[in-house]
């Protein structure tokens, strides 16, 4: 949604695609050992200015980065990722400052982060 994909007009080198609202970020999920053996490091830009937070503390305390920082993963690393990532607004619970613009839920496969042996067993 946020690279505009999902329109006719869509060209890889052009930012058509919507503002995207991403509400209850505190209630993902990460599959297997991710939780507790992912760290996410940043860089203060000084020497010996490394921090490294692990994925618990970091779901626990700012799920909405945590989100965030895996969706602009996902955009193109230039001026145009960092453009379409501007249009993105991810919050930890379900309330957001966005009601005036009558945001419309996207519909949201729940199977798609399991595997298709598990995702025929929940059908059956």
């Amino acid at each position: 949604m946020l690279r505009g994909k999902h329109k006719p007009t869509f060209a890889p080198h052009r930012d058509e695609g919507d503002f995207v609202v991403v509400i209850n970020a505190s209630k993902v999920r990460l599959t297997g050992n991710k939780l507790s053996a992912k760290v996410w490091y940043r860089h203060s830009g000084y020497p010996g200015g490394l921090k490294a937070i692990g994925y618990e503390k970091l779901m626990a305390e700012r799920a909405d980065v945590a989100v965030e920082k895996a969706i602009r993963g996902m955009l193109p690393h230039n001026r145009l990722g960092r453009a379409m990532a501007r249009k993105l607004k991810v919050y930890k619970g379900p309330t957001h400052p966005h009601e005036a613009q009558k945001p419309q839920p996207l519909a949201v496969n729940k199977s798609a982060g399991m595997g298709a042996n598990q995702a025929n067993q929940d059908k059956e």
